[in-house]
């Protein structure tokens, strides 16, 4: 198997890597569909691969979790899914993409989740093929429930009878809206790092540098949703511009005309998310200005009472320098308040420098 191609690979920071779990896989479920309801399960992909082809009337729901590479290649060579999609699949860290390879849709998504106490923001990584009548899920992260999907599925069967894209629709916006609790969790904790910084509490640039981190971790997921939907989105706008036995276009005008609103809809919370973490690059980049403006304020005022208690000091000991106030007293002393003078006249001098600091706020 060739490289995988830059464009293909997940800007993480992380290079390219076959899939590679290491737990055991898990297992393989198979569950086919007639109009939308659930008709029975079945033990091996060779069985469901004969009954879809036998009755074009079922639906094949194919769900892996953390599949080996034997796993995976074994299902989707059943299911005649190209070697080139397979190879995609194969190779982790993929960006967030839905692409189109003859009669088969592949779709990548990133869902997310936010650790409140270690304030991170943990990206994992979702796989779908949809033909004319399979649908198949690879789950390679444990922060999403694609059996919860299943059940809202079954129970609102209108969807599932959409076919594969029914599927993919669902799975997209259960992604989607999983980005919400991460958005909260990182505005608590942005607008608790503000809070830090106008207090002048310590580790603030630190925590904004690391929150920052994560939220260009979560913008890399978010951002190729646009493209992504606008992929699936664009045949159902015009099927007449479509390839011919592309999967989303299969059904009735009005079933197309079901699936653009929801999909739309799914499109309009992502771009709702995207603009919440774009916000969040603005006001941390607005944050770091200001702690750094605040740092560079903090060290000025120390430098002005340095300067200030230094020139406070200097000008007595100018005036004892030039007096010779250190050496056996001479003839310009022997007058009697000679020193007292002096004294009284360093006294007031350091007393008019600290008055005027205090005065230009210095002190």
């Amino acid at each position: 198997m060739t490289d995988a191609a830059p464009e293909r690979i997940m800007a993480l920071g992380h290079r390219a890597a076959m899939l590679q779990p290491e737990t055991e896989p898990g297992p393989v479920r198979l569950v086919l569909y007639r109009a939308g309801r659930r008709e029975r399960e079945v033990d091996t992909v060779q069985e469901a691969q004969r009954a879809i082809t036998e009755d074009d009337g079922l639906m094949a729901w194919v769900a892996l979790a953390e599949p080996d590479r034997e796993q995976l290649t074994q299902v989707a060579r059943t299911f005649g899914v190209p070697d080139l999609v397979l190879e995609d699949a194969l190779t982790a860290h993929q960006r967030p993409k839905a692409e189109i390879y003859h009669d088969v849709l592949f779709v990548v998504l990133r869902p997310a989740h936010y650790n409140d106490e270690a304030e991170q923001v943990v990206v994992g990584e979702v796989h779908m093929f949809a033909s004319k009548n399979v649908a198949i899920t690879i789950q390679h992260t444990d922060h999403i429930d694609l059996e919860a999907v299943r059940d809202r599925l079954e129970a609102e069967h209108h969807m599932l009878a959409q076919g594969p894209l029914g599927v993919v629709y669902a799975v997209l916006d259960r992604v989607v809206d999983a980005y919400a609790p991460v958005v909260a969790g990182l505005q608590e904790d942005i607008d608790e790092l503000e809070n830090q910084v106008f207090d002048g509490e310590q580790g603030a640039s630190r925590r904004t540098y690391r929150l920052t981190r994560e939220v260009i971790l979560l913008q890399r997921a978010v951002d190729p949703l646009e493209e992504l939907l606008g992929e699936l989105v664009a045949p159902l706008d015009h099927p007449d511009r479509a390839e011919p036995g592309l999967p989303h276009l299969q059904g009735r005008p009005d079933e197309q005309a079901v699936m653009r609103t929801h999909l739309r809809d799914v499109a309009d919370h992502g771009k709702t998310v995207r603009e919440h973490v774009d916000g969040f690059r603005q006001m941390l980049q607005d944050i770091m200005s200001v702690s750094n403006t605040l740092v560079d304020q903090s060290q000025n005022e120390a430098m002005k009472k340095i300067s200030s208690w230094g020139g406070i000091l200097v000008l007595p000991a100018l005036i004892a320098s030039i007096f010779a106030m250190n050496a056996t007293p001479g003839p310009e002393h022997h007058w009697v308040f000679s020193w007292p003078v002096t004294l009284t006249f360093m006294a007031l001098s350091a007393l008019a420098l600290y008055l005027i600091f205090r005065r230009n706020q210095w002190l």
